[in-house]
């Protein structure tokens, strides 16, 4: 689980798509003065770009190399579903641990699982802020963005700022800190970022189906029930 607020840009020092073990590896290197590893252990979990990814191996800072690094592995259903397969030797990537028990939900709950990709549209300045446009691979998923809802966007916690569900794309607005935080406000129109929906709104959508499919039901439903109590009340 993840906040949605990132912590470092770290910089991609190797995909290996056939590593020691035939999948695919991906190499990040931190600013020699990152705290991101400080308390790093095999196994953690990391987002990078907002996918929760299995720290693998991992170098902390030394005289010889100051600079610290991690590895993490791919599934193929991972490249699949990000945009991950598309990073290069060089490319920036939003970095997050995951959340302690202690930690300040600055953002919103974030899984670190993306449900579909989204091209960007259009970058829009609006003084020092900067209003950006996207449309989704996947339309389905336009069903949970809401006006002033979450979503988390290359893993960064972001307010939807305006929807069109017609046209099927949504906004949102950085400002000027965000946009020198987070690698999303360096892309630039048709480039592609990962997108995780707030999850809030898939347990409501699933609570509320099952409520409606519970309502007719055969002759127990809870329709007829509700209808034959109001008829009965109404006779009395």
């Amino acid at each position: 689980m993840f906040t949605g607020i990132v912590e470092e840009i770290g910089t991609v020092a190797d995909l290996n798509p056939s590593d020691s073990t035939g999948g695919t590896s991906l190499t990040i290197t931190l600013p020699a003065t990152s705290p991101l590893l400080s308390d790093a252990h095999l196994g953690d979990s990391i987002a990078i770009n907002g996918v929760c990814l299995t720290v693998t191996s991992f170098t902390l800072p030394t005289p010889t190399t100051p600079a610290p690094q991690f590895t993490v592995g791919i599934a193929p259903e991972t490249l699949r579903l990000t945009n991950l397969g598309s990073l290069a030797r060089g490319s920036r990537a939003n970095l997050e641990r995951a959340v302690r028990a202690d930690t300040r939900m600055g953002g919103h709950f974030v899984q670190g699982h993306v449900d579909t990709t989204a091209t960007i549209l259009a970058r829009t300045p609006d003084g020092n802020a900067v209003t950006m446009r996207f449309a989704p691979t996947s339309p389905e998923v336009m069903r949970y963005v809401v006006y002033k809802g979450f979503i988390a966007l290359d893993g960064a916690s972001l307010t939807v700022t305006k929807v069109d569900d017609v046209e099927g794309w949504w906004e949102v607005m950085l400002i000027a800190y965000t946009q020198e935080r987070i690698v999303t406000a360096g892309k630039q129109v048709g480039e592609t970022v990962n997108v995780e929906v707030d999850m809030t709104a898939k347990y409501v959508e699933k609570s509320l189906q099952g409520y409606l499919a519970g309502l007719g039901e055969g002759e127990g439903g809870l329709l007829q029930k509700i209808v034959e109590r109001v008829v009965k009340g109404g006779s009395a």
